[in-house]
């Protein structure tokens, strides 16, 4: 069962249980979209896994097996986002 991880490993932002933002990998790294996408290229720093939307659990499920608590931040800081090759600002 996925522990719903409450936060992005790069930035910390929260990430509820039923955030559309939140991605992961198969070992349940978890990142928030901008940093998955921007950031990290859809690729998961820690074990090279695709970064995909993690599913949403069920409100009634959620009630009986609830989210994680545990804040996971990487050692390693995550790498800024590339810069925009138009020269333009994001």
């Amino acid at each position: 069962m996925l522990t719903l991880r409450p936060n992005c490993e790069c930035c910390d932002v929260d990430l509820p249980p039923d955030s559309l933002e939140a991605m992961i990998c198969t070992f349940e790294c978890t990142f928030c979209r901008p940093c998955a996408e921007q950031r990290l290229g859809g690729v998961c720093p820690n074990c090279g896994g695709e970064l995909v939307r993690r599913p949403r659990r069920p409100p009634a499920a959620l009630a009986r097996h609830p989210a994680s608590a545990n804040r996971v931040l990487r050692e390693q800081p995550c790498p800024r986002p590339a810069a925009d090759p138009s020269g333009d600002a994001a």
